[in-house]
């Protein structure tokens, strides 16, 4: 026990570093871009005839730092209000607090993004264990050809073309906005099933663009696993082959662990694609928004939400990891 919660003390020690070092970069990355709205528009209050001390103290209440103070002063002041969870102001969003618009936008991309994950986790590992253990028959040859041509296409790509096909040629399902505006916004059934709808291509674009990738991993680990001696073992002793089949899954299974924690880094960064193709107000959306402002405060908050995110996801995959494979805890 003693062992676990260091371990964890361990973990979580380095996932703070770990966020400190993102916040930093971020900071002064997002700094060095050209162009500096928060400076136009003290500039423009200068203008407006407003005394140079009242316009600087106007931007610092409105945007939570001065512009025109040297850069390391602005870092320590980033700091001090990122310990405090105080994001700062949006500047698209006229003095907003950051972390409401990110609560607001964040619940949105983590049901597109942990749905598609969930679903095409699910389906990729079972077609991978049945394109190994079949991969001499019909079933097997399809599933792999299918599961590399889907692993090929971008997911933009494929956003694109389920839209046209299911919301534009067929208008089988609804295409832009995350819900019927039609409907009140509440625990009612039109509005929960307008959401649903409304998820339905999106989550198809996460889930069948990462399919591929699950499919061809698990059949790589399934063929492995299949030559280790315990299945020449097994097979001796006599044991039926469906639970020899479920012995070999257990095993084989056990690295994709990693790459599922991986892998929500790489379906948070899908997401400014796919919320773009379909007009969705996730963390995807805000980034592009606030990239195309030069709104520091909102793209430092939602670059350092999505990088605790993919921390904590680590984390908890790691300690997973000793509860899924014994020999880990010995």
């Amino acid at each position: 026990m003693n062992r676990v919660l260091i371990r964890l003390a361990q973990k979580v020690i380095a996932g703070i570093i770990m966020v400190l070092v993102v916040a930093s970069l971020t900071f002064f990355l997002v700094r060095l871009m050209p162009g500096d709205p928060v400076a136009a528009e003290y500039d423009k209050l200068v203008m407006n005839g407003m005394n140079p001390t009242q316009a600087m103290s106007q931007v610092r209440v409105m945007y939570g730092f001065i512009p025109h103070q040297p850069l390391w002063q602005q870092y320590l002041h980033y700091l001090n209000e990122l310990v405090h969870f105080n994001l700062g102001q949006s500047i698209s969003y006229e003095g907003v607090p950051v972390l409401h618009i990110i609560l607001a936008g964040a619940p949105w991309t983590l049901v597109l993004v942990f749905t598609g994950l969930v679903v095409s986790f699910v389906i990729g590992v079972l077609a991978g264990v049945i394109a190994a253990v079949k991969r001499s028959s019909p079933i097997g040859n399809i599933l792999s050809v299918t599961g590399s041509l889907l692993h090929g296409i971008p997911q933009f790509v494929m956003g694109l073309l389920l839209a046209y096909l299911f919301a534009t040629v067929w208008a089988i399902f609804p295409f832009g906005s995350p819900y019927n505006a039609e409907y009140t916004p509440g625990l009612n059934w039109p509005f929960i099933s307008s959401i649903i709808r409304h998820a339905i291509l999106p989550v198809a674009t996460y889930a069948l663009s990462s399919y591929g990738g699950w499919l061809l991993t698990m059949k790589s680990s399934v063929i492995t696993v299949l030559g280790d001696d315990f299945i020449l073992a097994s097979e001796v002793r006599g044991i039926k082959p469906r639970i020899r089949t479920g012995y070999i899954a257990h095993n084989a299974i056990l690295p994709l662990f990693t790459i599922l924690t991986l892998s929500i880094g790489f379906m948070f960064g899908g997401s400014v694609f796919i919320e773009q193709i379909f007009d969705y107000p996730g963390l995807g959306q805000l980034l592009v928004t606030s990239i195309g402002v030069r709104d520091y405060p909102l793209m430092s908050g939602a670059f350092l939400l999505i990088t605790v995110g993919v921390i904590v996801a680590n984390i908890v995959t790691d300690l997973l990891y000793s509860v899924v494979d014994p020999r880990i805890r010995r």
